[in-house]
């Protein structure tokens, strides 16, 4: 079955597009991971800390930053009607940066407590800034993968790369500490947005601008309202739960233990968004038309997710069981700590790597609803697990209780949007994989 699935990924015209997307991930990641042993020489387990701590409350924000609208962007299936989504889009970011700059400015003390970023009051107001750009990021890549633009958001991430990892490397040499990785990271994040944007700007905005109209937008927010209302806090409750670690762990034990954690994470996720990156575009996109022309869409969620899960398991092992020795000899021997949580961490982000489908399909079948729910299970279990340790155990063993929580959340969400995605299909599972698979090869496309 799995060297059926890997065939069946390498002649798809699915395949294709992925591979598009996938070599601008593959550069990225390259430039990223081939700098990664110089900045992590220029900084320490501390200034990781730091800027772990300011991505965590980055992340929980932009989570929410477009109300989900970004989302919507893939399902009309008019072009007009895209277009006035992606227009509440961007105006959603507008909003929301607007209104966290009025926050920073009132709660500056309470913030620079949280982010660890005392002395530099001033960096605060890269967090407006850093969301803003996110939001514009989210909204222009999602219409470029309306338009099938691949290419354009894969040179994005080999910009945002380049000038991230450059920017922190210089900014590194001056031993600044978690400033530099900050205002790295932000510049990067600027970059690439402009990248999408030019393409919008250049191809469609001429075209489309016209079809922007007050009504249309008013219809188009009723129409998919199920997504600010239960996608964008499901979102934020995700990027709480993968956010709070670094916060909770600095809280209990130190900043440079949070440093250690959000660097292994850093360290294995890399990796993963080789392949996630790529796949999320092409597969949503897919996923999209496949639905909106009335297909069956179990086959392709049991092919993606397969994959996954094949692509999965060998680095999974390695990692397990070597992981500190590699952290020490690629990054030096003061990540070795980092190596060791890492090790458990893969235990859960093995799961949430083979999860992407299960996202994209309850997205599509508008699930929002459920998902709201589940990710409040997941935030309240997660939580508790980081707590408890915090209170009770050391923090390798409190990253561990929170690594195995994770992986069980992530394989019960697998199988029941799995389930969900088979049923609307209407066939049975034996039915599906005897029609899907006895025809791989044979196929050109999806």
């Amino acid at each position: 079955m799995v060297l059926n699935i890997i065939k069946y990924f390498r002649s798809s015209v699915f395949a294709k597009n992925v591979a598009v997307v996938m070599s601008g991930t593959a550069v990225a990641q390259i430039v990223s991971f081939g700098m990664t042993p110089v900045i992590s020489r220029f900084f320490t387990p501390s200034d990781f800390g730091v800027f772990g701590s300011f991505n965590a409350v980055l992340i929980v924000i932009c989570a929410a930053v477009t109300l989900q609208y970004s989302q919507a962007i893939m399902l009309p299936k008019d072009d007009k009607d895209a277009i006035n989504v992606f227009a509440i889009s961007i105006a959603s970011v507008i909003l929301v940066t607007l209104i966290v700059s009025l926050v920073v400015f009132i709660t500056s003390t309470m913030l620079t407590s949280l982010v660890k970023i005392d002395s530099s009051y001033f960096l605060l107001w890269l967090l407006p800034l850093g969301i803003f750009l996110n939001g514009l990021n989210q909204s222009f890549q999602a219409w470029c993968i309306r338009r099938k633009a691949f290419s354009r958001t894969s040179v994005s991430q080999v910009i945002r790369a380049i000038s991230m990892n450059i920017s922190q490397i210089s900014l590194g040499i001056f031993r600044i500490g978690g400033i530099g990785l900050i205002s790295g990271s932000v510049f990067g994040d600027g970059m690439a947005t402009i990248s999408v944007a030019r393409f919008f700007f250049k191809n469609d905005y001429s075209q489309m601008r016209h079809a922007i109209k007050w009504q249309k937008m008013k219809e188009m927010v009723v129409e998919y309202r199920d997504f600010p209302m239960f996608s964008s806090p499901q979102n934020v409750f995700n990027a709480l739960s993968q956010g709070l670690p670094v916060l909770l762990l600095g809280y209990f034990y130190g900043v440079a233990v949070a440093g250690s954690y959000a660097f292994g994470s850093r360290i294995l996720q890399a990796p993963m968004a080789f392949v996630l990156v790529a796949l999320r575009q092409v597969l949503f996109q897919k996923a999209s038309e496949a639905y909106n022309s009335g297909q069956k869409l179990y086959p392709l969620y049991l092919k993606t997710t397969g994959g996954l899960f094949a692509i999965a398991i060998i680095p999974s092992v390695v990692l397990f069981i070597w992981a500190p020795s590699i952290f020490s000899l690629i990054f030096g021997s003061k990540w070795y700590m980092a190596g060791d949580y890492a090790r458990w961490l893969v235990l859960w982000l093995a799961f949430l790597f083979c999860n992407l489908p299960s996202t994209l399909f309850a997205a599509i079948l508008r699930q929002q609803r459920n998902l709201f729910f589940y990710e409040i299970v997941v935030l309240i279990t997660r939580t508790s697990a980081l707590v408890i340790g915090g209170l009770f155990f050391s923090a390798k063993e409190s990253i561990i209780m929170f690594s195995i929580a994770g992986c069980l959340l992530n394989l019960v969400y697998i199988f029941w949007i799995g389930n969900l995605v088979r049923k609307k299909s209407g066939e049975s599972i034996s039915n599906i994989e005897e029609k899907s698979f006895s025809k791989i090869g044979a196929e050109s496309e999806f």
